[in-house]
């Protein structure tokens, strides 16, 4: 079955269950315009939500990444004296 098809059928057992809640005088708002809309919304919503943790695993990326060269910097200032001071009491050879 094409997806077509598919949705086609989806949305005629929707209007058909809005028409029989209407009937009955539950609501009138279950159509699928309505359903589209929530649909949409819901889809906004998901994509501010990804654009959301996008942002700040980018933001713990770049700190993270921030550290390791603060530690670097610093392991390269005080591992360079002590290793000239090792080097300077090795016998030569």
């Amino acid at each position: 079955m094409n997806t077509q098809k598919f949705l086609d059928m989806a949305l005629e057992g929707v209007d058909a269950l809005g028409f029989r809640l209407d009937q009955m005088g539950i609501t009138g708002k279950v159509n699928r315009h309505n359903i589209a809309a929530l649909l949409m919304l819901e889809q906004k919503h998901l994509e501010g939500e990804w654009d959301s943790i996008q942002v700040r695993l980018n933001l713990r990326r770049s700190q993270f990444e921030r550290l390791t060269q603060q530690i670097e910097t610093r392991k390269d200032a005080l591992v360079g004296p002590v290793l000239s001071q090792v080097n300077r009491f090795r016998p030569s050879h």
